[in-house]
């Protein structure tokens, strides 16, 4: 019988609501038990709860103490379906560890019945560590056991129970590797072909006395049992490493694992060692390149992706992996062509030329039935194919967009977006299509894809600007979503006074004042502004000027005082700078995190807060750090490293120093030390990846000290290091060492840990430059195998690390600024310039790239990149912590073959000891 969900009333929904269900709980406390009607029941339980159906504390617990008297009915089936109940029911319900004899009952090593999995998968939810050590000899029995489904419920118990009682779970190794390479094992289900017992042995009272299980022929325990070895080894890499080899076996050979998703797994675990050890990568690589000669589909798919995905993969290597995922796109199962093309599709956008071997095969692809795989097709072939084969793929597009579902729209449209700037003689037809498709129907991130690729068009192909913003003009005449309208009357703002008519977009521009809803209409008065301010035409300004007038009995406020605010500006040049023209806007996090300090600091309330230390961004920058990734972004991901990592985007530098004053503010030595000025945006590594002690520093700039924050990890797994501090010997003078916080204790487990050591500035108003040499101090004590134990008394050691050095770049925050408006300010300040010769450097780009990460300033007009070979010049800004105030740098370069780069530095400051720091970063 088949059934809708939402036709399910009358009769049905009263048979299966909540109240209903716990009245007929009666049935468990009937004597003679009846196993029918209480499998039923049990079935509408597990229901329910499935459904989202919500239990009180003491309805599941009395529910759950009800299905416990089923325990004395021997009925396979109706077991079978206790356990399941008890499982969903543990988590509610109070008490439930009582029940914990009768389960263990049934999860004897003699008990052959068919229910002994269940039970030992009931007992993973209600049991917990102080319990484990009681439980070890059961669990270990049944991971060795010949039956398959009892051996994977052990393994899968485990594997939940790891973390919370990890210590007893490794003891478990051997059995867990004996797991693995057991030639054979019991049925997945447990039940004999020739036992006549029905289905998972209902009905068939005599079964659970004895049963012999077939041979089964998948496997699956290796795959339980590799996911727990992992999980038990995963902070050793070389125990890691070792266990890839040893199963991986011989480069062609079959190896130890039979089961596809146990060598799909082990794949995982070989592209991970390759990703976090380039010194494996060739051992690892022949591994791979084996199995893309498996008999299993599964096998040789997951291979060929993971060499696509390798970093640095070189195009030689590509040529099998290809050429395997070729053979699938020709393949009768639509999951395998599926696989395969969304495979290539990501490959193409960094090697594009390997890709292109499959277009025959792929073009056959466009007119397949499943509109997924066509469109990863026609995408693909976009970026793999030549400027002459655009207009034909685009018309083919423009047949199927409305047949398919607005998130493989996207994919298409962010195609179209790179492929606008690949082949920007192609605008036009592009264009077209772009606004085309932005007059169909479709959700806010369709439109939202379709719009940022215009903004690119706008942004870098000149020659489409106008046209493409007619486009956009006629898009928010009737558009639904409020975000998109408010970012294109933004861009109009910024864009159409450029124009040679300038004039044909403000009447786009106030209908949007007088239709739309607050915050539109606020953008629009924005847009306005922006016009009178910027174009020179008396007319323009005063019409400006009355449509802002009008804007005055606006029923917003937000909109009147915008009105207001820009009618009293765009005549006063000074004011429209800074009101109308200026792009600059505060870095929210760095606010906040002044602001925090400021509101707990009892003694800062003296004094008013002092905008001035907030550096500021540019709108672009502040729209990136809180925008989503695109599509385009994100669709060539490695699926594996998108899932593992954290999300998309990291945190910005002003998240991180937000993140460093929470941790600073926590340590109770630091309480008296007031705000944080500064802190590296990113931890500095003093030695490599590979060692046994991997440490990293960051630097913390307060008013009066210098906090510097080791972060150790140790990586040696039967190691213990006591006492774990740094020793730093300053090479110059100016700081003067405080204390040291160390580690009291490092494992693996536990790593990576800080130690903190704090140095006094001796002139606080100055800025103390120089370098330490640095080495661990630490006890190093030896683990005991059997025990898990450090040995009582250990050895003193020390490590030696790279040299940590206090540099300009700490004492300067990256501050965006009007770079002309700004020098021109400052040209009554402190001023410096010297010349510089860098022989070392090789191009202008790396000299570029040295500045601003020695000076950690930011970039300005996007002169980080040159434009030229031998002449290029490089403008900076900065932000001089305590009080130093801004900073400006002009480089102006030249590159010679022979003589490398020559270099003269300028500099502009509010205050001469921040120009003489800006200087003596370089000549040092």
């Amino acid at each position: 019988m088949s059934f809708k969900k939402d036709e399910e009333t009358g009769l049905g929904a009263y048979y299966n609501n909540k109240t209903t269900v716990l009245q007929e709980a009666r049935v468990f406390n009937e004597s003679p038990i009846s196993p029918r009607k209480c499998r039923a029941l049990l079935t509408r339980i597990v229901y329910l709860l499935y459904l989202g159906e919500t239990l009180g504390t003491q309805e599941a617990t009395t529910l759950f103490f009800s299905t416990t008297k089923l325990f004395q009915h021997k009925d396979a089936a109706l077991r079978q379906m206790l356990y399941l109940a008890i499982k969903e029911l543990s988590g509610v319900a109070e008490d439930v560890i009582m029940v914990t004899s009768s389960i263990m009952k049934d999860m004897q090593p003699n008990s052959e019945v068919i229910y002994r999995p269940n039970a030992i998968r009931a007992l993973c939810r209600i049991t917990d560590a102080s319990m484990m050590q009681g439980l070890e000899r059961f669990f270990k029995t049944a991971i060795v056991d010949r039956n398959a489904s009892i051996s994977s419920a052990a393994l899968v118990s485990s594997y939940h129970l790891y973390p919370a009682a990890k210590d007893v779970i490794k003891r478990w190794v051997n059995e867990a590797q004996e797991a693995i390479n057991a030639k054979t094992s019991g049925s997945l289900f447990g039940v004999s072909s020739g036992s006549g017992g029905g289905f998972l042995g209902y009905g068939n009272q005599q079964q659970q006395d004895k049963f012999q299980p077939p041979p089964s022929t998948s496997y699956i325990t290796q795959y339980h049992a590799l996911g727990l070895l992992y999980y038990i080894r995963q902070q050793d890499r070389m125990a890691i490493t070792r266990m890839v080899q040893q199963l991986g076996g011989k480069p062609g050979s079959s190896g130890t694992l039979k089961s596809p998703l146990a060598i799909c797994m082990l794949i995982r675990y070989a592209s991970k060692i390759m990703e976090e050890d380039p010194n494996m990568q060739r051992q690892m690589f022949e591994l791979l390149e084996g199995w893309l000669r498996h008999k299993s589909d599964m096998v040789n798919y997951e291979a060929a992706r993971a060499i696509c995905e390798m970093r640095n993969v070189a195009p030689q290597q590509l040529t099998r992996p290809v050429s395997v995922l070729q053979v699938f796109l020709s393949s009768s199962k639509p999951t395998l062509k599926f696989a395969a093309i969304r495979t290539l599709s990501s490959l193409a956008l960094t090697h594009p030329a390997s890709v292109a071997t499959c277009n025959v095969d792929m073009e056959n692809l466009i007119t397949d039935s499943n509109r997924s795989i066509a469109t990863y097709a026609i995408t693909t072939l976009l970026k793999t194919g030549n400027e002459a084969s655009v207009d034909r793929l685009m018309k083919q597009i423009s047949g199927f967009m409305t047949e398919i579902s607005d998130e493989f729209k996207v994919i298409v449209v962010d195609a179209i977006r790179s492929l606008c700037l690949k082949f920007p003689a192609k605008q036009a037809s592009m264009l077209s299509f772009l606004s085309g498709v932005l007059r169909d129907e479709g959700g806010y991130d369709f439109k939202r894809a379709v719009v940022e690729a215009i903004f690119d068009m706008i942004k870098f192909i000149q020659d489409c600007k106008e046209t493409a913003l007619a486009h956009l003009c006629e898009f928010i005449e009737d558009c639904e979503f409020t975000k998109l309208s408010v970012r294109i009357l933004h861009l109009l703002g910024i864009e159409g006074p450029k124009t040679p008519q300038p004039t044909k977009y403000i009447r786009y521009i106030y209908n949007r004042v007088v239709l739309e809803n607050a915050i539109v209409r606020a953008a629009a008065v924005s847009s306005l502004a922006k016009f009178g301010a910027l174009v020179n035409d008396l007319a323009v300004k005063k019409s400006i000027g009355v449509l802002l007038r009008r804007c005055l009995d606006d029923v917003d406020d937000e909109v009147r005082d915008r009105a207001a605010l820009y009618l009293h500006t765009i005549d006063d040049a000074p004011l429209a700078e800074t009101y109308v023209k200026d792009d600059t806007v505060f870095s929210l996090g760095a606010l906040e995190t002044q602001l925090v300090a400021y509101v707990n600091d009892p003694d800062a309330s003296d004094e008013p807060f002092d905008v001035s230390s907030i550096p500021t961004v540019s709108r672009e920058q502040a729209f990136q750090e809180t925008a989503r990734p695109s599509s385009l972004d994100t669709i060539a991901q490695p699926a594996a490293r998108a899932a593992a990592g954290p999300a998309p985007v990291g945190p910005t530098a002003a998240q991180t120093k937000s993140a460093y004053a929470e941790q600073l503010a926590a340590v109770p030595e630091f309480a008296e030390y007031g705000t944080v000025l500064n802190s590296s945006s990113k931890p500095q590594a003093l030695t490599e990846s590979e060692t046994e002690y991997v440490v990293t520093v960051v630097k913390h700039i307060f008013k009066e000290y210098v906090v510097f924050q080791f972060n150790v990890s140790n990586t040696l797994p039967d190691t213990v290091l006591e006492q774990v501090s740094a020793l730093m010997i300053p090479n110059s003078e100016g700081l003067t060492e405080n204390f040291i916080i160390p580690i009291p204790a490092l494992t693996p487990a536990t790593s990576p840990g800080t130690i903190y050591v704090s140095f006094s500035r001796d002139s606080p108003e100055e800025y103390a430059l120089g370098s330490f040499q640095t080495s661990l101090k630490y006890v190093s004590k030896e683990v005991d195998p059997t025990t898990g134990e450090p040995e009582e008394e250990g050895y003193e050691d020390d490590y030696q690390v790279e040299e940590v050095e206090v540099g300009a770049a700490d004492y300067i925050v990256p501050n965006y600024v009007n770079f002309s408006q700004e020098w021109e300010r400052l040209g009554h300040g402190a001023t410096a310039t010297e010349t510089f010769s860098l022989s070392a450097l090789d191009s202008l780009k790396a000299a570029c790239d040295s500045l601003i990460e020695v000076l950690n300033m930011e970039p300005l007009g996007g002169t980080e990149i040159p434009t030229s070979n031998s002449v290029h010049a490089l403008t900076l800004s900065g932000l001089v912590t305590g009080g130093g105030g801004k900073v400006l740098a002009r480089s102006r370069m030249t590159y010679s073959a022979g003589q490398g780069v020559t270099l003269e530095l300028s500099v502009r400051a509010e205050k001469e000891a921040a120009c003489q720091l800006v200087i003596s970063a370089i000549g040092d």
